[in-house]
């Protein structure tokens, strides 16, 4: 394919080739990829002079080839009965990976649409470059966490010798804080919009639509591209209970961005989302009373993870309120809420969020009228394995298709769409082993299958499992029983097919995320149980738990899960 493209008769591709040919010959190196081209292998240059040779011959095929891409994306725009090869809708992280990975990979010409850049996003009229996760989801949230720990910092440095004076304490300014925070996904919104410029991918600002199989509609405008991609994401949902469109009831939007800070808070719902803002909030000050309908957290999380980040909620300080549900907001008097649940709890609040989930945002854009399966009772567009939907030309990808709901994930999705739709050949998203991290407090990461699910898939699994207060907390910081960590190594058993390898690792404890990471990895390269054992710790850490599980704490079976 590269050969052939690379052959065209233009006379400018052919003196770009010529050039990119003569850089190869000259540096007489070793086979090193760049771009579509190899260097042959005819020799060896060692030091300073053969790292200097590889930067200038990358720099001139670099320019050769973005020369020829420029030239090709060109000569395809002139030819094409498409004003574009690819049309997504929805500039977040998967749309816009998805589109960059088209223009700068395969040269073709890409349009994408977004509505206009706000904090608070809104169905028609308000969103920005970045999506959920940049503006009003994954990195807002982290931020704040960030700041959240500073009263727990204080008070653990008293265990290590150092004192404030009497009656000193920080003082929190909100307002600052969001303004810091607001300042930093609008530049990050700013640097969206220079990748896609960078890319040669056209960015329309406003509502999109699909009108057709290969037409959208912008501001009252269409568009017709050969391939059109959904990346439209989901959108934060409230229970239809009495009350919940009073003013001061939240989703995750509006508690990133509130005013002020709340001294008493509800967050309803058991997931990532309520048990991530619910921990912020707290390491700010507000009291907060965790509502939810199960008997623990996370649902659909490993079950030791679930029952230990229970126990330190608890124990931090967090009001939590398991096995109720929500039954009705009111006005209380004073900007205050009265919030009761079916259990004959009742509080009165500053504020109310809902963090019970989120909806596929596949509403109103025309996907029934070009003939689009759109499932009816949860929204999420319908996709094959190479997020292609029952419309050959339309694909869909991200958190509108519910899969799985995860940035990486969607930039995943995206990069395999292009390969798929312009590349040698089709290729599916890999969804095995995906690391994730619950940015909790503590925080949980996870990586492969819960216990429950692996004893289904092998037979057989063995569980390693261990508890310890960190060595930080070892001294007299008073915090070491909230901070308790977790680690559990789930493996095949022997005599099982694929005894010995690694299916699950889960942890509750400081640097969750940063750890599984890097688990993530050698999960992904098929790791086994002798794989860990053989790998030597760094010592002192946390991380070297993961090397020294010796002691099998139990075997589960698919008898023991089907009961």
């Amino acid at each position: 394919m590269a050969l052939a493209f690379l052959g065209s008769q233009h006379a400018g591709r052919t003196e770009i080739v010529r050039t990119m040919r003569a850089a190869s010959h000259r540096g007489r190196m070793h086979s090193i990829p760049v771009g579509m081209a190899r260097f042959p292998a005819r020799g060896i240059l060692t030091g300073a002079v053969a790292l200097a040779a590889v930067a200038g011959q990358r720099r001139t095929l670099g320019y050769a080839w973005r020369s020829l891409r420029r030239s090709s994306t060109a000569t395809r725009a002139v030819n094409s009965e498409y004003d574009f090869d690819l049309f997504t809708i929805g500039g977040g992280s998967g749309g816009v990976r998805g589109s960059r990975w088209a223009a700068s990979q395969f040269g073709v010409k890409v349009g994408l649409a977004e509505l206009p850049f706000a904090i608070v996003s809104t169905k028609l009229t308000a969103g920005g470059l970045g999506g959920t996760c940049v503006i009003r989801g994954c990195v807002p949230k982290k931020l704040l966490i960030y700041g959240s720990h500073l009263p727990e910092d204080i008070k653990d440095a008293s265990g290590y010798g150092w004192t404030l004076p009497e009656g000193t304490k920080p003082e929190l300014d909100w307002g600052k804080l969001i303004e810091a925070k607001d300042a930093e996904v609008t530049r990050l919104n700013g640097i969206y919009k220079r990748l896609l410029d960078g890319a040669g991918v056209q960015h329309f600002e406003g509502y999109a639509r699909v009108v057709d199989p290969h037409t959208v509609e912008v501001n009252g405008k269409r568009y017709t591209a050969k391939y059109i991609c959904v990346a439209t994401g989901g959108r934060a949902t409230k229970l239809q209970i009495p009350g919940c469109d009073l003013d001061g009831v939240l989703t995750s939007d509006e508690a990133l961005a509130l005013p002020k800070k709340p001294e008493k808070l509800v967050v309803i719902g058991g997931g990532y989302i309520a048990v991530e803002f619910a921990g912020y909030f707290h390491g700010y000050g507000s009291e907060v009373h965790l509502v939810f309908r199960g008997d623990k957290p996370l649902r659909g999380f490993d079950d030791d993870i679930r029952e230990h980040l229970l126990e330190l909620l608890k124990v931090r300080g967090i009001h939590v309120h398991a096995g109720e549900n929500p039954l009705s907001i009111e006005e209380a008097g004073d900007g205050k809420l009265k919030f009761k649940t079916d259990k004959g709890t009742e509080l009165v609040v500053d504020n109310v969020m809902f963090a019970t989930g989120r909806k596929p945002s596949s509403q109103d854009l025309g996907l029934e009228e070009a003939g689009v399966e759109v499932d009816p009772k949860s929204g999420k567009i319908l996709v094959d394995e190479y997020s292609r939907t029952n419309v050959e030309s339309i694909f869909a990808i991200g958190d509108v298709t519910d899969r799985i709901q995860l940035t990486p994930v969607a930039l995943m999705e995206g990069m395999a769409m292009a390969k798929t739709m312009f590349g040698e050949g089709p290729q599916k998203p890999d969804y095995d082993n995906v690391p994730s991290a619950i940015f909790s407090q503590p925080p949980c990461g996870t990586c492969g299958l819960s216990e429950a699910d692996a004893a289904k898939k092998y037979g057989s699994v063995d569980v390693y499992l261990t508890k310890f207060k960190p060595m930080k907390h070892t001294m007299p910081t008073g915090r070491g029983e909230e901070e308790k960590m977790m680690m559990k190594l789930i493996c095949v058993s022997e005599g099982f097919e694929h005894a010995g390898k690694v299916v699950g690792c889960h942890m509750v404890g400081a640097e969750a995320g940063e750890m599984m990471q890097g688990i993530g990895i050698a999960m992904k390269a098929g790791a086994t149980k002798a794989d860990f054992d053989a790998t030597i710790g760094i010592h002192p850490t946390a991380a070297e738990e993961w090397c020294t599980m010796r002691t099998k704490t139990r075997t589960t079976t698919a008898a023991d899960v089907s009961k």
